[in-house]
């Protein structure tokens, strides 16, 4: 048997090793020229303090993973995770944290639109007894700048006010994605997280403060004003589909998590698919002299495609499935739904049968089809 022995003067000694007080997640897409001018700007503002700089990236085809590799050669407290066939800035975030063993950390975009420069005070507010420090452009000193365009501002400043509907909380900037937090704090509600969406403050917020308020404690939260920067390069990850997407957390949230984001999301999208069907039907019968059979098949077939489509692009948006996966995806589809389909006449024939009132057996019906529907493709297309 070879022994391999290491020569022990060619380590580290241990008191070389400094362990990281902060831990500054990056979550990324198509950034490869913001992150490493991001580690640069946020080193000198950090300055003495001991810090691991942690780039969750989606697997951007620009090749920021690439990027933040080579930075980890030459930085030791640089590191990257790259993550395959899963995107969403929310559960980067999360895994982002989990892979952290420091007791404090801070979130900042990776397009250099929040400042840096305030992280050592947001970190001394933390230490101070903070249990949140969020990064506010719209209090005090704060302002957004040049970073945002006047519908944009409107946007945020609406859905600050829509947002305190959940939090219950005075605050100034719940949607802000610049804030740092006590890990403890986050341990606790870790596993009520929701992974989709693309306001996590949000999320943490409302989970902290139910989780608190259950054990009768106060969740503090302090706040440092800063100016909103335009972005350096690259393009904005702001849509429709992430407006959406927060107005479906804000509900869900509303919920008490009942119901999660990814469910109302699918019932918005079926919902949207009765509208194609009844409309197709239509048209098929009334205009183009179909029976009412194929009819009916045809509005069945392109309502299906919608929802498909639409669920592959918004609920699941995270999972978005390409390629040959997308084909194989919309069939399961196609299947899951018929199954799906005889399950709401079954369940709605059998209400009916028992207690006459057709418009309950019918939506009763729905409300299974979608139920099974939203289980089982879960499980079997975007799994």
């Amino acid at each position: 048997m070879t022994v391999v022995q290491f020569d022990s003067h060619s380590r580290k000694s241990p008191e070389a090793w400094v362990a990281p007080q902060l831990a500054v997640i990056v979550p990324s897409y198509n950034e490869r020229e913001n992150v490493a001018l991001l580690y640069e700007k946020v080193t000198a503002a950090l300055g003495a303090t001991p810090f691991e700089f942690i780039v969750v990236d989606d697997n951007s085809p620009d090749g920021t993973s690439e990027v933040v590799r080579e930075m980890a050669r030459h930085h030791p407290n640089v590191r990257g995770i790259h993550r395959l066939g899963r995107r969403g800035l929310s559960s980067a975030v999360v895994e982002g944290i989990l892979a952290s063993a420091a007791p404090f950390f801070a979130v900042i975009d990776a397009d250099l639109q929040h400042d840096e420069t305030v992280l050592p005070l947001m970190l001394e507010k933390a230490i101070a007894g903070d249990h949140i420090v969020v990064g506010t452009r719209y209090s005090g000193e704060g302002s957004v700048g040049d970073g945002l365009s006047k519908t944009r501002e409107a946007g945020s400043r609406f859905a600050t006010k829509l947002s305190s509907l959940v939090t219950g909380k005075s605050l100034s900037d719940p949607m802000s994605g610049f804030f740092l937090m006590r890990r403890s704090v986050f341990d606790e509600v870790a596993p009520s997280l929701s992974d989709d969406g693309f306001k996590i403050l949000l999320d943490i917020i409302v989970s902290a403060g139910r989780s608190r308020a259950r054990q009768g404690k106060e969740l503090r939260i302090g706040e440092v004003p800063y100016t909103f920067r335009p972005r350096h390069a690259g393009e904005s990850k702001m849509s429709s589909i992430v407006v959406v997407q927060f107005l479906g957390l804000i509900v869900s949230k509303l919920s008490g998590g009942l119901l999660p984001t990814t469910f109302l999301l699918f019932a918005l999208v079926g919902g949207l698919g009765v509208v194609v069907h009844m409309g197709t039907l239509w048209f098929t019968h009334e205009v183009l002299s179909f029976n009412f059979v194929w009819s009916q098949v045809a509005a069945t077939l392109l309502a299906m495609t919608f929802n498909f489509m639409l669920n592959n692009e918004l609920t699941y948006a995270n999972k978005k499935l390409r390629g040959w996966r997308y084909l194989t995806g919309m069939l399961t589809f196609y299947a899951v739904c018929s199954i799906g389909a005889l399950a709401n006449v079954s369940v709605a024939s059998w209400i009916y049968a028992y207690d006459g009132q057709f418009y309950v057996a019918g939506l009763l019906g729905v409300l299974m089809s979608v139920v099974f529907n939203y289980s089982v493709t879960k499980v079997f297309t975007w799994r």
